[in-house]
C-alpha cells in the first residue's frame, strides 16, 4: 500500500534512530500521522518495549522495525538504504563516561552511513543541555541558537551527558561538512518526560529552572526541520523556562484530588533567576508552541486513560 498525504503525494520513506524511545516515539508517531513511510531502528526489534510502536495509527501499513547499532555501520546501511531522510534520535542518557564515545562515533557513524545512501536530509537531535550549562553567561544573556554549554564546566561537574551531547553535535556538523553536505538540521531540545512530575514524591527537585517543552511540539519541530527546504542550522525548541516549583503548583491547581507535594529540596533557599532564550527561528519554521498548562492537563489525563494513574474524580472546572 503506498502511503500518500492529504494532497494525493506519495511520501516518501525516512528512518528514525531509536524509534524505540521516548523522543524517537513521538517522531515516528508524527511522522505516520503525515503520511510517510518509516522505518524505525531498534537494538532488538522485538522486544515487549517496542510494542507501542506497532499500535500506532498507520503503524500496519507503513512502519517497519529493524535492528541496527549505531556503533556498527553496516546494520546502518541496511536501515538506511533507500531512505530520503534521517532522524538520529538515538542517543544515550547518562553521565557515565564510558557512553559519551557511543554518543560521539555513532553520530559520526549515523552521518556517513546517510550520506553514503544518499539520504536528502539529517535532522540531528540535540539537547538544551549542550547549549544553556554555563555558569559565567550573564543572567540577561538571551540564550539562542549561537550558545553552547562550557566543555569544561560540564565535564568538571560531571555532567557528561552535556559533554556527549556538545561533542556529538559537533561531530555531526563536521562529518557532513565533509562529506559536503548541507544539512544536518540539529535541533537542541528540551522534552522532559512525565514520570517526575506525576510520581506525587515527598519533595520536588531542587529550584533550578528548567523548560519543559510538550513532547508533540517537539516531534512537530523535527518534521519542520526535514520538510522545510530553507532549514539549516541548529533550532531551539523550548517554549518556556520556570521553575519545577511552579510546575508541581500548576499541578495541584489543575488535579487537586491528588496528593501532589507542595515541599521543595531547597526550601528556604533563593530561586534562580530563569534564563532568557528565543525561539524564533523555530517559529519562523512555523512551529506553533503547545500552552504548558493545557500540554500539563492533557498529559494527566492521558496517564488516567492509560491505567497509569487512578482516576480520582473531581469537581469539573476549567483549566486554560
Amino acid at each position: 500500500m503506498s502511503s500518500k498525504s492529504n494532497c494525493g503525494e506519495e511520501k516518501e520513506l525516512v528512518c528514525v534512530t531509536g524509534a524505540g524511545g521516548y523522543i524517537g516515539s513521538w517522531v515516528v508517531k508524527e511522522l505516520l500521522q503525515r503520511g510517510y513511510r518509516v522505518r524505525g531502528t531498534a537494538r532488538d526489534p522485538a522486544d515487549s518495549k517496542n510494542a507501542h510502536l506497532l499500535a500506532l495509527e498507520g503503524a500496519k501499513e507503513r512502519l517497519t522495525l529493524c535492528r541496527a547499532d549505531v556503533l556498527d555501520r553496516d546494520s546502518l546501511h541496511a536501515a538506511f538504504a533507500g531512505c530520503h531522510g534521517v532522524f538520529h534520535v538515538a542517543s544515550p542518557v547518562s553521565n557515565d563516561p564510558e557512553l559519551v564515545p557511543v554518543a560521539v562515533e555513532g553520530t559520526r557513524n549515523v552521518i556517513n552511513v546517510a550520506a553514503d545512501e544518499g539520504a536528502r536530509r539529517v535532522v540531528f537531535t540535540s539537547s538544551y543541555g549542550a547549549v544553556h550549562m554555563d555558569p559565567n553567561r550573564s543572567p540577561d544573556t538571551v540564550l539562542d541558537e549561537t550558545c553552547w554549554s562550557d566543555y569544561d564546566f560540564c565535564k568538571r561537574t560531571e555532567n557528561l551527558y552535556c559533554c556527549a551531547k556538545m561533542m556529538a553535535e559537533i561531530t555531526a556538523t563536521e562529518e557532513a561538512a565533509a562529506r559536503g553536505c548541507s544539512w544536518p538540521c540539529r535541533r537542541s531540545t528540551s522534552a522532559p518526560t512525565t514520570s517526575r512530575a506525576t510520581s506525587w514524591a515527598p519533595s520536588a527537585p531542587s529550584p533550578t529552572p528548567s523548560p519543559p517543552t510538550s513532547t508533540s511540539a517537539t516531534s512537530r519541530a523535527h518534521v519542520l526541520a526535514y520538510e522545510r527546504p530553507s532549514a539549516c542550522g541548529r533550532y531551539l525548541c523550548i517554549g518556556t523556562v520556570l521553575h519545577r516549583e511552579q510546575l508541581v503548583a500548576m499541578l495541584r491547581d489543575l488535579f487537586p484530588q491528588y496528593p501532589v507535594t507542595a515541599k521543595c529540596e531547597d526550601d528556604g533557599k533563593p530561586l534562580a533567576k530563569p534564563f532568557k532564550f528565543s525561539n524564533q527561528r523555530l517559529r519562523d519554521l512555523g512551529l506553533e508552541f503547545t500552552p504548558l498548562r493545557k500540554s500539563l492537563y492533557e498529559t494527566v489525563v492521558c496517564l488516567q486513560q492509560k491505567g497509569h494513574l487512578p482516576a480520582i474524580q473531581q469537581q469539573q472546572r476549567a483549566y486554560l
